[in-house]
């Protein structure tokens, strides 16, 4: 055997064991964790708001974000666009709410009907999992509806917030500053939530340290998940008496105590790097005529980032209500104020 041809049965062998060692299980890529979603059939009970309406179709997802949390969706697309000449607007709802709920419900098939695709979400505080989320959490609900997005072949993204979801679309933007999305869209946005639970809704400062004593006690045991014994009071305009209502530890340190939470819309208004329309209702009973100006303060002091920030308060002559928080009646107004604020940015 000459030296070229050992050399080269010597090169054979060693790309033989290496090919050998790269196919064993121990040395095989592994997957950590994964996003991952099908499509379901309808779910009953809907509303007429689900309905089939012309131009437009209507599909339901189920979406598994990455610690295993299934996310339910529904998904409205205008008919005879691509997916990567549409837009799509991720929806997120407000405290204890969903994606069948006004106004995400309302705002999907009229969205549609304008040329825009909505996936609208139900996050992991929704329904009765009210008051017992942790904040940080949901940011994983919304990261596995934008990742489905992407993989749907949507192109460019819109994130749309209700109530308590818009300080969750706001934390979400302004710390992924994902290039495919575009605006960022806040409807019935409060200002600062642990002032304003503090301030507003509680109004009791014995009961407000009861909750954070019994909150960081929790932290404490590994009972963060758990119902506290202290419930907390909810006072609205609109409200006769204070209610009461169950919350866990984990919900009042990151949402409601003004030491620890990160709800505060005035301070991350600023660091969304998108153009961002706000919309309030005029008949709303639980936002205050105050808050979207505290928001456009914080969102045009010097270095914020947003290069655009509009603000709608759109008619509407009913009583302050907490249905004019969520725009029932007024629907088709906000769809219109919404499709064209997009269109003025050409999206």
């Amino acid at each position: 055997m000459t030296r070229r041809e050992y050399s080269m049965s010597l090169l054979a062998g060693l790309v033989s064991i290496l090919t050998t060692l790269g196919s064993l299980p121990g040395n095989a890529a592994q997957i950590a964790a994964s996003i991952e979603y099908d499509f379901v059939a309808r779910p009953t009970g809907l509303s007429p708001d689900f309905d089939q309406r012309d131009g437009t179709s209507l599909r339901f997802l189920a979406i598994k974000a990455i610690d295993g949390f299934e996310v339910d969706a529904a998904l409205w697309q205008p008919s005879g666009k691509q997916s990567a000449e549409t837009t799509l607007i991720v929806m997120v709802h407000g405290s204890g709410g969903s994606y069948r709920q006004a106004p995400q419900s309302g705002l999907g098939p009229r969205l549609a009907a304008k040329g825009y695709a909505s996936l609208a979400i139900s996050t992991r505080q929704h329904d009765d999992k009210i008051n017992t989320d942790n904040f940080l959490d949901v940011g994983r609900d919304i990261s596995a509806a934008v990742q489905v997005g992407r993989a749907l072949g949507y192109k460019t993204l819109v994130l749309l917030g209700h109530s308590l979801g818009n300080i969750q679309v706001q934390f979400y933007a302004a710390t992924n500053w994902d290039r495919d999305t575009r605006a960022v869209i806040l409807l019935g946005a409060f200002a600062n939530l642990p002032w304003k639970s503090r301030n507003i809704l509680v109004q009791d400062e014995e009961r407000y340290q009861q909750l954070a004593d019994a909150s960081v006690k929790s932290l404490r045991e590994g009972t963060l998940d758990q119902v506290l014994p202290v419930k907390m009071l909810f006072s609205t305009p609109v409200s006769s008496a204070p209610a009461e209502a169950p919350i866990t530890g984990q919900h009042f340190l990151t949402y409601r105590w003004d030491k620890t939470s990160i709800a505060d819309g005035t301070f991350w208004i600023r660091r969304v790097p998108n153009p961002i329309l706000m919309i309030r209702d005029q008949s709303d009973g639980v936002i205050a005529p105050f808050e979207p100006h505290m928001l456009l303060s914080a969102a045009h002091t010097e270095g914020a980032l947003p290069p655009k920030v509009d603000f709608i308060l759109l008619p509407d002559a009913k009583p302050p209500s907490l249905r004019g928080h969520s725009f029932e009646g007024n629907e088709q107004p906000l769809a219109d104020a919404v499709a064209k604020w997009l269109a003025d940015l050409h999206l």
